[in-house]
Protein backbone atom coordinates (compact mmCIF):
# COMPACT_ATOMS: atom_id res chain seq x y z
CA UNK A 1 0.00 0.00 0.00
CA UNK A 2 1.54 3.69 -0.81
CA UNK A 3 1.98 6.34 1.73
CA UNK A 4 -1.10 8.67 2.03
CA UNK A 5 -0.92 12.55 1.14
CA UNK A 6 -0.39 14.97 4.23
CA UNK A 7 -2.00 17.99 3.45
CA UNK A 8 -1.66 20.93 5.89
CA UNK A 9 -4.19 24.32 6.33
CA UNK A 10 -2.38 27.65 7.82
CA UNK A 11 -3.49 31.19 7.98
CA UNK A 12 -4.65 33.80 10.34
CA UNK A 13 -7.77 33.78 12.30
CA UNK A 14 -10.55 34.16 10.78
CA UNK A 15 -9.13 32.94 7.62
CA UNK A 16 -11.68 30.18 7.06
CA UNK A 17 -9.87 26.99 7.42
CA UNK A 18 -12.46 24.93 8.76
CA UNK A 19 -14.47 25.25 5.64
CA UNK A 20 -12.00 24.70 3.28
CA UNK A 21 -11.24 20.99 5.14
CA UNK A 22 -14.82 20.30 5.18
CA UNK A 23 -15.06 20.75 1.24
CA UNK A 24 -11.76 18.91 0.75
CA UNK A 25 -12.71 16.37 2.60
CA UNK A 26 -16.21 15.89 0.57
CA UNK A 27 -14.34 16.24 -2.68
CA UNK A 28 -11.78 13.61 -2.00
CA UNK A 29 -13.67 11.14 -0.39
CA UNK A 30 -16.26 11.61 -3.38
CA UNK A 31 -12.71 10.05 -5.72
CA UNK A 32 -12.62 7.63 -3.25
CA UNK A 33 -10.13 8.38 -1.13
CA UNK A 34 -10.06 7.80 2.71
CA UNK A 35 -9.50 11.06 4.68
CA UNK A 36 -8.39 11.77 8.05
CA UNK A 37 -8.96 15.13 9.45
CA UNK A 38 -7.39 16.96 12.40
CA UNK A 39 -6.42 19.74 14.11
CA UNK A 40 -3.53 20.86 15.82
CA UNK A 41 -2.79 21.48 18.67
CA UNK A 42 -4.79 18.11 19.51
CA UNK A 43 -5.90 15.64 17.74
CA UNK A 44 -5.36 12.83 20.83
CA UNK A 45 -6.51 12.54 23.40
CA UNK A 46 -3.35 13.89 25.29
CA UNK A 47 -2.80 16.87 22.33
CA UNK A 48 -6.22 18.01 23.45
CA UNK A 49 -5.33 18.36 26.84
CA UNK A 50 -2.38 20.36 25.87
CA UNK A 51 -4.31 22.45 23.61
CA UNK A 52 -6.67 23.76 26.29
CA UNK A 53 -3.61 24.59 28.72
CA UNK A 54 -2.54 26.61 26.43
CA UNK A 55 -5.47 28.38 24.30
CA UNK A 56 -6.80 29.05 27.57
CA UNK A 57 -4.40 28.93 30.47
CA UNK A 58 -5.93 28.99 33.79
CA UNK A 59 -6.46 31.93 36.54
CA UNK A 60 -5.34 33.98 33.59
CA UNK A 61 -1.44 33.34 33.73
CA UNK A 62 0.37 33.38 30.27
CA UNK A 63 2.40 31.29 29.13
CA UNK A 64 6.04 32.45 27.73
CA UNK A 65 6.89 31.60 23.97
CA UNK A 66 9.28 29.10 25.02
CA UNK A 67 6.88 27.46 26.97
CA UNK A 68 3.94 27.41 24.40
CA UNK A 69 6.09 26.14 21.80
CA UNK A 70 7.53 23.74 24.06
CA UNK A 71 4.01 22.55 25.11
CA UNK A 72 2.64 22.68 21.02
CA UNK A 73 5.58 20.49 19.92
CA UNK A 74 4.77 17.69 23.08
CA UNK A 75 1.34 17.66 21.35
CA UNK A 76 2.66 17.42 18.02
CA UNK A 77 4.71 14.48 18.91
CA UNK A 78 2.03 12.85 20.33
CA UNK A 79 -0.28 13.49 17.57
CA UNK A 80 1.87 12.62 14.81
CA UNK A 81 3.28 9.12 16.61
CA UNK A 82 -0.72 8.43 17.17
CA UNK A 83 -2.59 9.34 14.51
CA UNK A 84 -1.04 10.82 11.61
CA UNK A 85 2.22 8.88 10.66
CA UNK A 86 -0.52 5.74 11.21
CA UNK A 87 -3.06 7.05 8.92
CA UNK A 88 -0.33 7.99 6.44
CA UNK A 89 1.49 4.63 6.72
CA UNK A 90 -2.44 3.16 5.93
CA UNK A 91 -2.66 4.88 2.75
CA UNK A 92 -5.20 7.04 3.93
CA UNK A 93 -4.93 10.64 3.12
CA UNK A 94 -4.45 13.30 5.93
CA UNK A 95 -5.91 16.92 6.56
CA UNK A 96 -5.02 19.03 9.52
CA UNK A 97 -5.84 22.54 10.52
CA UNK A 98 -2.47 23.90 11.51
CA UNK A 99 0.77 22.38 11.69
CA UNK A 100 4.66 23.21 12.75
CA UNK A 101 3.96 26.19 10.30
CA UNK A 102 1.73 27.77 13.06
CA UNK A 103 4.36 27.27 15.76
CA UNK A 104 7.37 29.05 13.20
CA UNK A 105 4.89 31.55 12.97
CA UNK A 106 2.71 32.75 16.36
CA UNK A 107 5.86 31.47 18.90
CA UNK A 108 8.34 33.06 16.20
CA UNK A 109 6.94 36.46 16.82
CA UNK A 110 6.82 35.61 20.47
CA UNK A 111 10.34 35.85 20.34
CA UNK A 112 12.00 32.11 19.84
CA UNK A 113 14.64 31.99 17.92
CA UNK A 114 13.57 30.54 14.08
CA UNK A 115 16.81 27.57 14.60
CA UNK A 116 15.53 26.36 18.02
CA UNK A 117 11.96 26.09 16.41
CA UNK A 118 13.47 24.53 13.26
CA UNK A 119 15.47 22.07 15.65
CA UNK A 120 12.08 21.17 17.57
CA UNK A 121 10.03 20.85 14.23
CA UNK A 122 12.57 18.57 12.46
CA UNK A 123 12.79 16.41 15.37
CA UNK A 124 9.04 15.90 15.92
CA UNK A 125 7.85 15.76 12.81
CA UNK A 126 10.42 13.22 11.29
CA UNK A 127 7.80 10.62 10.98
CA UNK A 128 5.16 12.91 8.96
CA UNK A 129 5.81 16.23 6.78
CA UNK A 130 3.33 18.21 4.80
CA UNK A 131 2.93 17.13 1.23
CA UNK A 132 1.00 20.52 0.85
CA UNK A 133 0.47 23.29 3.24
CA UNK A 134 -2.21 25.54 1.77
CA UNK A 135 -2.03 28.96 3.06
CA UNK A 136 -5.48 31.15 3.59
CA UNK A 137 -4.38 34.83 3.09
CA UNK A 138 -6.71 37.76 3.48
CA UNK A 139 -6.68 41.29 4.54
CA UNK A 140 -6.47 41.10 8.44
CA UNK A 141 -9.06 43.47 8.83
CA UNK A 142 -11.70 41.42 7.32
CA UNK A 143 -10.49 38.42 8.71
CA UNK A 144 -10.94 39.56 11.86
CA UNK A 145 -14.28 41.00 11.59
CA UNK A 146 -14.77 37.51 10.72
CA UNK A 147 -13.17 36.23 13.48
CA UNK A 148 -15.48 38.44 15.85
CA UNK A 149 -18.88 37.21 14.02
CA UNK A 150 -17.83 33.68 15.01
CA UNK A 151 -18.61 35.16 18.71
CA UNK A 152 -15.00 33.09 19.70
CA UNK A 153 -11.70 33.36 21.48
CA UNK A 154 -8.55 32.46 22.76
CA UNK A 155 -5.21 33.48 24.34
CA UNK A 156 -4.31 34.14 20.45
CA UNK A 157 -7.22 35.41 19.02
CA UNK A 158 -7.42 38.12 21.74
CA UNK A 159 -4.29 39.61 20.97
CA UNK A 160 -4.13 43.11 19.53
CA UNK A 161 -4.24 43.98 15.18
CA UNK A 162 -0.39 44.36 15.14
CA UNK A 163 0.27 40.79 16.30
CA UNK A 164 -2.47 39.28 13.61
CA UNK A 165 -0.63 41.59 10.61
CA UNK A 166 2.65 39.73 12.09
CA UNK A 167 1.25 36.56 11.87
CA UNK A 168 0.16 37.34 8.09
CA UNK A 169 4.10 38.64 6.63
CA UNK A 170 5.38 35.50 8.14
CA UNK A 171 2.93 32.61 6.83
CA UNK A 172 3.49 34.55 3.54
CA UNK A 173 7.21 34.49 3.50
CA UNK A 174 6.90 30.99 4.64
CA UNK A 175 4.97 30.77 1.46
CA UNK A 176 7.26 32.08 -0.26
CA UNK A 177 10.56 30.56 0.95
CA UNK A 178 8.84 27.05 0.53
CA UNK A 179 6.89 27.32 -3.25
CA UNK A 180 7.17 23.43 -3.81
CA UNK A 181 4.91 22.58 -0.47
CA UNK A 182 2.77 26.06 0.10
CA UNK A 183 0.33 27.41 -2.15
CA UNK A 184 -1.09 30.70 -1.02
CA UNK A 185 -5.08 30.93 -1.40
CA UNK A 186 -7.07 33.95 -1.49
CA UNK A 187 -9.41 33.76 1.67
CA UNK A 188 -11.72 36.55 0.66
CA UNK A 189 -13.66 34.30 -2.20
CA UNK A 190 -16.36 32.75 -1.93
CA UNK A 191 -16.09 29.13 -0.13
CA UNK A 192 -16.48 27.19 -3.41
CA UNK A 193 -13.91 29.39 -5.24
CA UNK A 194 -11.56 28.53 -1.97
CA UNK A 195 -12.47 24.83 -2.92
CA UNK A 196 -11.73 25.02 -6.80
CA UNK A 197 -8.59 26.88 -6.18
CA UNK A 198 -7.12 24.22 -3.44
CA UNK A 199 -8.38 20.97 -5.49
CA UNK A 200 -6.34 22.70 -8.64
CA UNK A 201 -3.29 23.16 -6.52
CA UNK A 202 -3.98 19.40 -5.30
CA UNK A 203 -4.42 17.93 -8.71
CA UNK A 204 -1.54 19.74 -9.76
CA UNK A 205 0.51 18.66 -7.35
CA UNK A 206 0.10 15.01 -6.32
CA UNK A 207 0.16 12.23 -9.11
CA UNK A 208 -3.43 10.21 -10.49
Amino acid sequence: MSRGCFITIEGGEGAGKSTLISGLERELSARGLEIVTTREPGGTVLAEQIRNLVLNPPDASDWSPIAEALLMNAARADHVEKKIAPALEGGRWVICDRFADSTRVYQGIGGVGDEVLRLMQVEVTQLASPDITLVMDGPVEKLINRRDARGTSDVFERRPLDFHRKVRDRFLAIATAEPDRCAVLDAMQAPEEVLRAAMNVIDQRVPS
